[in-house]
């Protein structure tokens, strides 16, 4: 059997491959209304057409636990039952198909209130549905960003109390998997860099203080989350910084607290939380993070990051570099990925009946 078609158990559930498709924000939603952060027509095609292409884990977009937490007002959201229900009807979709249907949990931060990235990504104020950011340290993200309102203990507890009513909501919305998004610089990731908290209380300063929010979250989660069921932690390994930021030691020693607080899988990624840093991408660039993290904290890991080609992502999981493979942008430009990659390796995916005449 081909590493890429090995099915994968976490906890008490099977995952049918490690053909995996990662959160990718789809800025889609009504932003405001009674329809806001709702799951449009768009989202079901959209995750519907890489189900039945094959993708054995789908982890769907950075879904806000707040209003307030959203990326841009066009966001999903599941703070809210009409929110839940339209979640259903794609979790449904995906099951019937063999595909897991996971989540990403996520709070924005200072990087909230931003428009859609194809129109530019700025911030928007109240004239484009926009609202005021909030953050461990009143620290703007880059030139152009207003300024974040410093959080109070009091609103920690809060945010924190959103990430658990909203895991309740993901559950009852049918998702398998539930992710807690600590990365790409949105809030958990700003607690957790010494670039983005200035705090001088117990959530800032210290490793164990920076990292009091993150494992206050995860801690939350797992109490509502059942026990039969995976939760993963998206992390940013590094902010590719000289100095003064979040490194990969400290995601090899956060990924071995999380694996104690409960986590399951480190879903890694890099970079995010300061701007204006020079990224040396290329194929498989962030592979070695999540490597490392597998061997030295004896967590599963996903990595991603320009994986592409079908013997690339097949020898990352053979020489044990990461448990799964999480494709982005290629699973953009091919949603049935996973059938083209079984067919030229001699694994197995499920294909629908209806599309019995490409088997």
């Amino acid at each position: 059997m081909t590493a890429l078609f090995e099915p994968y158990t976490l906890r008490e559930l099977t995952i049918p491959n490690r053909v995996w498709m990662p959160p990718m924000c789809q800025y889609s939603a009504a932003p405001e209304g009674p329809e806001t952060g709702v799951p449009t027509d768009w989202h079901f095609a959209h995750y519907a057409a890489r189900a039945t292409g094959g993708t054995g884990l789908i982890i769907v977009e950075a879904t806000a636990v707040s209003a307030q937490g959203r990326i841009s007002p066009y966001d999903l959201g599941i703070w809210n039952d009409a929110q839940v229900e339209a979640f259903r009807r794609i979790t449904r979709f995906l099951a019937a198909q063999g595909t897991v249907p996971a989540i990403q949990l996520a709070h924005a931060g200072r990087k909230a209130s931003t428009d859609r990235p194809w129109r530019g990504g700025a911030p928007v104020g109240p004239d484009a549905h926009g609202w005021d950011s909030v953050a461990p340290s009143p620290l703007a993200f880059d030139d152009g960003h207003p300024a974040p309102a410093e959080l109070t203990v009091d609103q920690i507890k809060d945010i924190i109390g959103q990430f658990t009513a909203a895991a309740r909501r993901a559950l009852a919305a049918g998702f398998e998997i539930a992710e807690i998004h600590g990365a790409h610089g949105y809030l958990i990731n700003e607690f957790l860099s010494p670039h983005s908290n200035h705090r001088t209380d117990a959530y800032g300063g210290s490793y164990e203080n920076r990292t009091r929010f993150a494992l206050e979250v995860v801690d939350a989660i797992r109490e509502v989350w059942p026990d039969d069921k995976p939760l993963f932690f998206r992390v940013s390994a590094t902010e590719w910084l000289e100095d003064g930021g979040w490194t990969a030691d400290d995601t090899v020693r956060f990924a071995a607290d999380l694996r104690d607080h409960g986590i399951d899988l480190l879903d890694v990624s890099t970079g995010g939380n300061a701007s204006g840093v020079r990224i040396p991408t290329g194929p498989g660039y962030q592979v070695p993070f999540a490597a490392r993290v597998k061997n030295e904290a004896a967590l599963p890991v996903a990595a991603v990051g320009l994986i592409t080609d079908v013997e690339q992502a097949e020898k990352i999981l053979a020489n044990g570099e990461a448990d799964a493979v999480l494709l982005g942008r290629e699973l953009l430009r091919n949603p049935s990925w996973a059938r083209h990659a079984a067919r030229e390796l001699g694994g197995e995916v499920r294909v629908p009946d209806q599309y019995h005449r490409s088997v």
